[in-house]
């Protein structure tokens, strides 16, 4: 269960990991990652089990799984293999949210004083690996608090400056400084809800490797593309949010798509900054809307 719990609050706060358990915020009772590579993270528990973690509160630096003794002491290399860090990678690739399960400990001034509190959804933005405090290679995990989150967890806003207080310039010729801390504020906005499945379906289909250059990304722990809207979904476009109208692209062709460098024909030939360049590659249960084909096209006629 990927997203939100159904039977769970942000902020609610659960006396045991049964409890959390129950409400169906993170079903596992002892481990702290809930997911498998193929589906994705759907939940982890942050309570100080893993000394190299990092708790900023909107952003977390997460250490993945493996290698601990039963005194919590790092005794051998983690690996993306295990599958709770492979789900996180699986979450990182697949732009997929997670759940967070915070832990009383002492470790943390954003943990709650006791037993779990529910806090809502992150995202994995990046990972890496590097030798920890006990001398081992640990695979770790940042995830920043989703924006449309209602429970969001500000640190130190004591220090923020207000935009008034920052200087525009430096001294050397109008160069602008910017804010090192800059300042965050609690937003309402409407937002689309996309189909992470509609995506996963295209991009399987196409083993991650991009339909109009063939580019396939290899990463760590897997492969990456990303699935485009050929219409877009937002207003006044409105398309639909179905595979006929998702392409699997590298990122250079999805912005390329987006900004109307690529256009298809009506015959899915890809054309590039005005010059045909071959067919589109396809895959014969993914079938293209030529409805969504001619709207994009349309949109960026010039």
């Amino acid at each position: 269960m990927i997203g939100e719990a159904p039977n769970a609050e942000v902020g609610q706060e659960f006396s045991s990991r049964r409890l959390a358990h129950e409400a169906g915020v993170h079903r596992p009772i002892q481990a702290g990652i809930c997911g498998t590579k193929a589906s994705g993270a759907e939940s982890i528990v942050l309570s100080g089990g893993y000394k190299d973690d990092e708790d900023y509160g909107e952003v977390i630096v997460y250490t993945g799984h493996g290698g601990q003794d039963g005194s919590g002491n790092q005794v051998n290399d983690q690996t993306l293999d295990d599958t709770g860090n492979a789900a996180l990678v699986t979450s990182y690739l697949e732009g997929q949210l997670v759940r967070v399960l915070r832990g009383a400990h002492k470790g943390s001034k954003f943990a709650p004083k006791s037993g779990y509190r529910y806090d809502g959804l992150f995202r994995v933005t990046s990972y890496g690996s590097k030798l920890g405090i006990d001398g081992y290679r640990i695979w770790q995990f940042r995830m920043e608090a989703y924006e449309g989150a209602p429970f969001p967890i500000i640190a130190d806003r004591e220090s923020i400056h207000t935009v008034a207080e920052l200087p525009i310039a430096d001294d050397a010729g109008g160069t602008p400084v910017g804010n090192e801390t800059p300042e965050r504020a609690t937003t309402t906005m409407q937002r689309i809800l996309r189909s992470i499945a509609v995506k996963r379906q295209v991009k399987a289909w196409h083993d991650n490797r991009c339909q109009v250059c063939d580019l396939r990304i290899e990463v760590p722990g897997g492969s990456y593309s990303e699935g485009a809207h050929i219409q877009a979904l937002g207003r006044p476009h409105d398309g639909p949010d179905i595979t006929g109208n998702v392409l699997c692209l590298c990122p250079n062709c999805h912005v390329m798509l987006d900004a109307g460098a690529i256009v298809l024909s009506d015959d899915f030939t890809v054309i590039k900054a005005g010059i045909e360049v071959g067919p589109l590659r396809t895959h014969p249960q993914h079938s293209i809307s030529l409805d969504c084909v001619r709207q994009h096209r349309e949109r960026w006629r010039q």
